[in-house]
């Protein structure tokens, strides 16, 4: 059969094209540490505002995308994204810190209805034996966002070695490309008409009411699955504030900081479509997949950690910023390529996250929950770990917080590894008190 829109391919592919310039743009910007400014505590405190709006927001989200629908929910969102990067640019002529700070309170909510709505869809459309494939696809378009906003804002900068902020140009094509991703939202198609080659549609369950779903979603802190992972959910953006003000804000220029996130944001595009391959692999069960996956996210992360360790003692707050270059060439490739090793570890560390929910259910009504209470709880730690960063922390005392949560994250996640099955739930049947081993609509898998 040919392309068809409808199809849950192509939905999830617009959604892919939608972060590429949305939260892709937002990431190259953010990435350069204080959103390109010199003054980076303005971008620091915005962050704060971001992650703290994001984590409540977040939560209620997914009674938002119920009602809405994934079009006006990601719409709404992704409006928010173009008000941010605009309060970035008037930063350079007014330099009122006041309103990049309040614009990232608001891009919180809408990145809280964006990254909710996009779970959803990402978790519930694919087929069970193909949703690693399917986040991989988006994790590749999505980050191939940041990669052109790194090279945009590498080009623009190329000829400055000096710190300086970003220049009007950058953050008005940034401007321009969160435009386009806000406008195609408005070409999603509603999820009742997304229906897989054999005519079979996605499962969603009818919005209860609005009380009922808030029930729903505060059913979830009582729901084992996900209290034994959030301390994988706390971790997977709390290392964001180090990996982006201190180690690449600080550490390096600005037209190397570009150059570093361009290599950062691919090795996340490699990252997540090699390791989603490997969860897809249908060659052993779902259960033996799940510790495969455990296994491998965890050797890559303590032995990239351990040389941050090592790299991080080279360099410290109270010293005046290096400001190195890649000009220096040997001495630039090790720092390179430990960084590109934590975006590779920060894709395939949320990939088995977003495919470990997935594994639980096949209904987007309860996916979109799980994916709201997954952004509530990354968000919080988000926003307490770009306050410890705003504040001066020592770099040392970051690093050693990052890894450490990210060790405490491993207990739960192989106790719910362990207890994966190799078909998930369906529509009204998520059972949170217990995993039935319940097949549902196993015809959906069978070859038409």
């Amino acid at each position: 059969m040919g392309f068809r829109w409808r199809s849950p391919l192509a939905q999830v592919i617009a959604v892919g094209f939608i972060c590429f310039c949305c939260p892709g743009m937002f990431n190259a910007l953010n990435s350069l540490g204080g959103g390109g400014q010199v003054n980076s505590k303005v971008g620091q405190n915005a962050n704060v505002a971001l992650y703290t709006c994001f984590a409540v927001f977040g939560l209620l989200s997914g009674a938002i995308h119920n009602k809405l629908g994934p079009k006006w929910t990601i719409f709404l969102g992704c409006s928010t994204y173009v008000l941010y990067a605009g309060s970035l640019l008037c930063y350079n002529h007014t330099q009122n810190g006041a309103f990049t700070i309040a614009a990232g309170g608001i891009l919180g909510v809408g990145a809280g209805m964006l990254w909710t709505a996009q779970g959803a869809m990402m978790m519930a459309y694919p087929r069970e034996k193909d949703k690693g494939k399917y986040i991989g696809y988006f994790w590749a378009i999505f980050n191939t966002g940041a990669v052109l906003g790194s090279v945009i804002a590498f080009a623009i900068n190329y000829n400055v070695t000096e710190q300086k902020s970003l220049g009007d140009a950058t953050y008005a094509v940034f401007i321009a490309l969160m435009g386009v991703g806000t406008l195609i939202a408005l070409s999603l198609a509603p999820p009742s008409t997304v229906t897989h080659s054999n005519g079979d549609h996605i499962l969603i369950q009818k919005f209860p009411t609005w009380t009922g779903e808030i029930k729903e979603i505060f059913k979830l802190f009582l729901d084992w699955r996900m209290l034994v992972l959030i301390p994988m959910f706390l971790s997977s953006n709390w290392f964001y504030s180090y990996q982006f003000s201190t180690v690449n804000g600080r550490y390096f220029s600005i037209r190397t900081q570009s150059l570093n996130n361009i290599m950062y944001w691919a090795s996340q595009i490699v990252g997540s479509y090699s390791f989603a391959r490997v969860l897809d692999f249908q060659g052993v069960n779902r259960r033996t997949r799940a510790l495969w996956g455990l296994m491998i996210i965890t050797v890559a992360f303590v032995a990239t950690w351990i040389g941050g360790i090592f790299f991080q003692r080279t360099f410290n707050i109270d010293e005046p910023k290096p400001n190195h270059d890649f000009s220096e060439g040997s001495s630039y490739v090790g720092p390179l390529f430990l960084y590109m090793f934590y975006g590779l570890n920060d894709a395939a560390w949320q990939t088995y996250i977003y495919w470990l929910m997935g594994a639980m259910s096949n209904d987007a009504t309860v996916l979109s929950r799980f994916a709201g209470f997954y952004k509530c709880i990354q968000s919080s730690g988000a926003a307490i770990s770009w306050r410890i960063n705003a504040v001066g922390t020592a770099y040392m005392t970051e690093l050693i917080i990052c890894f450490a949560l990210l060790v405490a994250s491993i207990p739960g996640a192989l106790f719910l590894a362990l207890r994966i099955k190799n078909h998930s739930v369906g529509a009204g049947e998520y059972e949170p008190d217990g995993m039935d081993d319940v097949i549902i609509d196993a015809k959906r898998d069978e070859p038409h």
